[in-house]
């Protein structure tokens, strides 16, 4: 098994730690991303076909019923294999280094009971309706993974975080829209991105460095300087942090007006 993922550059953090995500916050957010694969004793890089955690805080996976991680559960006493789902947070823009986080949840993977089945194909279709579902009892195994351990790798380090805390924390509320709004920010508004740069002290850029956008949050942008040696990342953080992605462009306009201010002062 993997023993520690594979980390971005530390990340300049605000003075305020009020406007940046917790750990259990950050965790169920990158659980969102359907980059995953699953560990197991003699199963490396087990392939997922989907996997969620539930609006209770459940992990849920969907493996080939004909896979090594199946025949794995179906082999180990009481259907109860360890495991360990390593979950990758890719940047959605071209970088140079697109890894922004890995997530490590490791516990005891086991079948769903035909009796509970049902209430948990519910729940993991909440969270995310994927088409694979439909094949559950069939080509397709459901599993739960009862959580002993969870970890986040990102910014040069890893961070535990409880397995009740990651339970009772929801994933951030621009998850959904992160990547769209990335993506346009990088192909059609070359002129937002400067005024985000604008931002950014004039010494973490220097001279060869190249601000590019990294991720958004309800706290703010992350962007990352890319240097021919290398990288850092810093934020830039909104007026307050945001309860729900309708407030987004609210929140995106008061930034830049601020940042004209600043430059015309």
């Amino acid at each position: 098994m993997p023993s520690s993922p594979t980390h971005p550059a530390a990340e300049r953090r605000p003075a305020d730690t009020g406007m940046r995500p917790e750990p259990a916050e950050r965790a169920r957010t990158v659980a969102t991303r359907t980059a995953a694969t699953i560990c197991a004793p003699g199963v490396e890089g087990g392939r997922v076909l989907a996997h969620t955690v539930t609006r209770a805080g459940q992990v849920l996976l969907v493996v080939p019923a004909d896979g090594d991680i199946a025949a794995a559960v179906e082999q180990a006493p009481d259907q109860d294999l360890s495991a360990l789902l390593l979950v990758s947070d890719h940047a959605p823009v071209p970088l140079h280094r697109p890894l922004r986080a890995q997530l490590w949840l490791s516990g005891w993977a086991t079948p769903v009971r035909p009796q509970d089945q049902r209430g948990a194909l519910l729940a993991f279709a909440e969270t995310r309706p994927a088409e694979v579902l439909l094949d559950v009892g069939r080509s397709a195994r459901l599993l739960r993974l009862d959580l002993a351990e969870v970890v986040l790798g990102e910014g040069g380090e890893g961070v535990d975080v409880s397995p009740q805390d990651f339970a009772e924390a929801r994933p951030d509320p621009l998850a959904g829209v992160e990547a769209d709004h990335l993506r346009h920010l990088a192909g059609s508004h070359a002129d937002v991105l400067e005024l985000l740069a604008a931002r950014v002290p004039a010494e973490v850029v220097g001279p060869a460095g190249v601000v590019r956008p990294l991720g958004l949050d309800r706290f703010g942008f992350r962007l990352r300087v890319e240097r021919p040696l290398g990288h850092t990342d810093v934020r830039v953080p909104f007026a307050r942090p945001l309860t729900c992605a309708g407030q987004l462009g609210a929140a995106v306009g008061q930034l830049l007006r601020a940042s004209r201010g600043a430059r015309r002062s």
